[in-house]
C-alpha cells in the first residue's frame, strides 16, 4: 500500500496497484455502500473489496460469533499483546460488571450516530454522491497517511489507550469500537455459543481470567454475549474435559470450528468477489493519481 501511495501523490514513477483488502479498514464508506446495495442494487466499484469483506464480517458474526475480532483484525491482535503484557506483569484488574456496562457505551453511542446519519438521514442520492467523490476515492491513502504521520494529539491518545490496556484488558476493543459493537450485535444471532457443564466444573476461574473480554464464564451456563469474539481461549484452558464445550445449533462441535468457519467464509466472499468481478476497483490508475494528487498535494 504504500508504494502505491507513493506512486498515486506522485513521489514515485512506478505503477503499484492498490492491495484490495486494505478497503477492509474503510467500514464507514462500507456502510454508505451496503446501503446504496440494499436500495439501488448497485455494488461501489471505488471500494468493491471493502463492500465484499463489510458483508463477509457480518456474516462470520451471524455464523460464528464476533470472530473477525477474534481471528482476523490486527487492531485486536495488538490490543491483545498488550493484554498479555499487562497480565505477565500482574498488572491487570477486573473491573466491576456495573462499571463495565457503563464504560461500553461509548461504542454504541458512537455506532448509533454513524447508523443515524447514514443509514436515516442520508438519502441514496446523498450516498451515492459521496462514494464518488475524489476524498472517498483516496480514503484508504488518507488511512495510511493517518498512521505514519501521526499528529501529536494522536499519538498521546495512542499511548494512552496502550497505557490503560496494560491495566483493563482489550480497552479499545471493549469500550470504544463501534465497528465492534456492529458485530457484537449480529453476533447475538449466532447459532454458535460456548456452553458450560454445572456439576463439571471445579470453579477454577481459569477461563474467566484468561477471557480477552472478561466475560465471566465461569458463571454462566450459556455463554452467548456481543463480547464474546469466538476465540475458545476458555475451552482451551480449562482442565476439565467437556466441562467447557463449543456448540452450533445446539449440538457440540470442535472449539476449532469457529476457526475454521471464519476462515471458510472469507475464502468464499472472496471467491465469489474475484469471479464476478466485484473485488478490483474499476477506477482508471491517471483518476486515481489525479484525484491522489489533488488531495495530498495542496
Amino acid at each position: 500500500m504504500f508504494q502505491h501511495f507513493m506512486w498515486a501523490t506522485g513521489q514515485s514513477s512506478v505503477f503499484v496497484a492498490k492491495p484490495p483488502s486494505v478497503e477492509a479498514f474503510l467500514p464507514i464508506s462500507a456502510l454508505m455502500a451496503a446501503k446504496q446495495f440494499i436500495l439501488r442494487h448497485k455494488w461501489d466499484m471505488v471500494h468493491p473489496a471493502g463492500l465484499t469483506l463489510f458483508f463477509a464480517f457480518i456474516w462470520m458474526s451471524l455464523l460464528f460469533r464476533k470472530s473477525f475480532c477474534g481471528y482476523i483484525c490486527p487492531v485486536g491482535f495488538a490490543s491483545n499483546l498488550v493484554e498479555q503484557l499487562g497480565r505477565k506483569f500482574g498488572l491487570q484488574k477486573e473491573l466491576p460488571v456495573k462499571v463495565e456496562r457503563i464504560l461500553a457505551a461509548p461504542k454504541y453511542i458512537l455506532l448509533a450516530g454513524f447508523a443515524y446519519f447514514i443509514l436515516i438521514k442520508m438519502s441514496a442520492r446523498q450516498i451515492e454522491s459521496f462514494l464518488t467523490l475524489p476524498y472517498n476515492y483516496v480514503a484508504d491513502s488518507k488511512m495510511l497517511a493517518f498512521f505514519i504521520s501521526p499528529s501529536a494529539t494522536t499519538l498521546i491518545i495512542l499511548a494512552s489507550i496502550t497505557v490503560i490496556s496494560l491495566f483493563i484488558r482489550n480497552f479499545w476493543c471493549r469500550f470504544l469500537c463501534p465497528y465492534g459493537a456492529l458485530l457484537g450485535l449480529c453476533s447475538t444471532f449466532s447459532p454458535t455459543a460456548i456452553k458450560r457443564n454445572p456439576e463439571a466444573c471445579i470453579s477454577c476461574g481459569k477461563c474467566r481470567k484468561i477471557c480477552p473480554s472478561a466475560i465471566h464464564v465461569d458463571e454462566r451456563e450459556l455463554v452467548h454475549s456481543p463480547d464474546c469474539i469466538g476465540c475458545t481461549e476458555c475451552v482451551g484452558v480449562c482442565p476439565v474435559p467437556d466441562c467447557l464445550t463449543t456448540s452450533f445449533f445446539n449440538k457440540k462441535t470442535p472449539f476449532a470450528i469457529l476457526a475454521v468457519g471464519c476462515i471458510c467464509v472469507l475464502l468464499l466472499f472472496y471467491g465469489i468477489a474475484v469471479f464476478t468481478g466485484h473485488w478490483y476497483s474499476d477506477a482508471p490508475p491517471h483518476i486515481i493519481q489525479k484525484f491522489h494528487m489533488m488531495i495530498f498535494n495542496k
